[in-house]
């Protein structure tokens, strides 16, 4: 198998964790298979088993840390490959990424811009924190 050949979709049908991996929703199958189990990921608005077949066209709708995000499969690959590759494999709906969108306006806006100090607290600095920190205990 030539290095051109190991990112080409696959046109045979795939295990639903194998692609969710694959297109780099998941950093192990193992992580892809527990969010199915629990019900995290449906396909074509049902939920399935990390066994289920995947094909071209499908719906697949992924919560992960808050967020919904609603896809549709273009193609299917075992292989996981960079993040652009991985993009290709699926279309997310332009409703999912608005709400992604208002959902992380709405939480930097609650939260606000935090930025990092320009350096690190020195030695007195940090006495100072402590000592601050057990006075409030």
């Amino acid at each position: 198998m030539t290095h051109s050949n190991l990112h080409t979709p696959d046109p045979t049908p795939l295990r639903v964790d194998k692609w969710l991996w694959a297109a780099r929703f998941y950093k192990t199958r193992r992580l892809a298979t527990e969010a199915l189990q629990a019900g995290h990921v449906r396909v074509n608005g049902e939920r399935c088993k990390p066994s289920k077949c995947l094909k071209p066209g499908d719906r697949v709708s992924i919560e992960k840390n808050g967020q919904q995000f609603d896809i549709e499969v273009l193609a299917l690959s075992g292989i996981r490959g960079n993040a652009e590759i991985a993009q290709t494999l699926y279309l997310e709906t332009t409703e999912s990424v608005t709400r992604r969108e208002e959902a992380s306006a709405l939480a930097r806006m609650t939260h606000g811009e935090r930025t990092a100090p320009a350096q690190k607290p020195d030695k007195r600095e940090r006495r100072m924190i402590r000592s601050f920190l057990e006075r409030n205990a």
